[in-house]
């Protein structure tokens, strides 16, 4: 099998997880890694031996001088590539995009930059014969692709007729809980809606749905709670079913102990997660209610790794290796380890 060979430019929080799982894929191969950073987290890489690459020229001096073997820079590495996956920080990529047309090599950002950078937006379960064989895309954030996820499933099983959504969102990343946060407060979002309902529309265009976001002085994840109009009455077996089906949602039940977000996060290293992951949307089956045609629901988003399986499946469906939407999301999905419900 040839495999394909991808670049991850940007070896932070989305990037380290992006190059740890395309090395467990049996159609990829990580050509190497690239950043302009010389700390802690590229000395850790170069350790485990991945090839270093300096993307800027102005980066390779402290590199070498903090005793990373750096490959060559961020040109060498491209030219070694067949996809690119950028995982810069917010308006990094859009400076990059050009860089990766020029050296003919296909291209993967992430939800911090606009739908209008690529034209098209990617959860792998919605939309992924409409990226097969595009030259970019874009996989959206992860409160979005938790978003597509449930109420994409509810679409599919035609109950879907609107909803609308609070999230709660984590203050900071943890390892920038340092320098950056919020303490004892919670912050509104200034505009409604929120910006993850029109970006779920950048995948699903007839979405009805209107978010609320705000910030609360925590950074372990985000939380969403959702009231969901469907399109007839139902049961709730019937809502249950449909989240069954599909997939990347995990079950988790407050009976069971799992009764906050640092419960799934401690849940996560006790099943021996790298780095305490969660790919899966966590969603609280014994909370879920329904009355007639309303629904009520409320899940975990752990915003560091929920993308992480969208960007395999975007790598696939642009290089067109696989065409099958579901053949790639069960291939990504075993070979992570992901889960329809964490303890049953």
């Amino acid at each position: 099998m040839n495999r394909i060979r991808v670049a991850v430019n940007g070896y932070g929080v989305i990037g380290k997880r992006v190059a740890d799982a395309l090395r467990l894929q049996e159609d990829m191969t990580l050509a190497g890694v690239a950043d302009i950073v010389d700390d802690y987290r590229l000395q850790v890489a170069a350790r485990a031996g991945l090839p270093v690459h300096a993307a800027t020229p102005q980066a390779e001096a402290p590199m070498r001088a903090a005793g990373i073997a750096v490959a060559g820079g961020l040109s060498e590495l491209l030219a070694q590539s067949d996809v690119v996956v950028d995982c810069t920080p917010k308006k990094v990529a859009a400076i990059n995009k050009g860089v990766y047309e020029a050296a003919g090599v296909k291209a993967i950002f992430h939800g911090g930059e606009s739908h209008a950078l690529t034209g098209h937006s990617f959860v792998a379960q919605a939309n992924y014969a409409s990226a097969l064989g595009r030259s970019s895309t874009r996989v959206v954030s992860c409160n979005t692709t938790s978003i597509v996820r449930t109420l994409g499933a509810l679409r599919t099983a035609g109950l879907l007729k609107r909803a609308r959504g609070t999230l709660i969102r984590r203050a900071s990343d943890p390892w920038e809980a340092h320098a950056d946060g919020i303490v004892n407060t919670v912050v509104p979002e200034k505009v409604i809606p929120s910006h993850q309902g029109p970006d779920a529309r950048t995948v699903i265009p007839d979405l009805d749905v209107v978010t609320i976001a705000v910030k609360a002085a925590h950074n372990s994840s985000h939380l969403h709670t959702w009231w969901v109009e469907l399109t007839r009455p139902a049961t709730r077996d019937e809502v249950l079913a449909a989240f069954r089906a599909a997939p990347r949602i995990a079950f988790v039940r407050s009976s069971d102990g799992i009764v906050a977000l640092n419960s799934t996060v401690e849940l996560m290293s006790d099943l021996g997660r790298p780095r305490g992951d969660m790919w899966e949307v966590a969603l609280w089956e014994d909370v879920l209610a329904v009355d007639g045609d309303q629904a009520y629901c409320t899940y975990q988003v752990f915003n560091q790794a929920i993308v992480i399986p969208e960007t395999i499946d975007a790598i696939r469906a642009l290089t067109g290796i696989e065409t099958d939407p579901a053949r790639s999301i069960a291939k990504t999905d075993a070979s992570l380890g992901l889960r329809r419900d964490f303890l049953r």
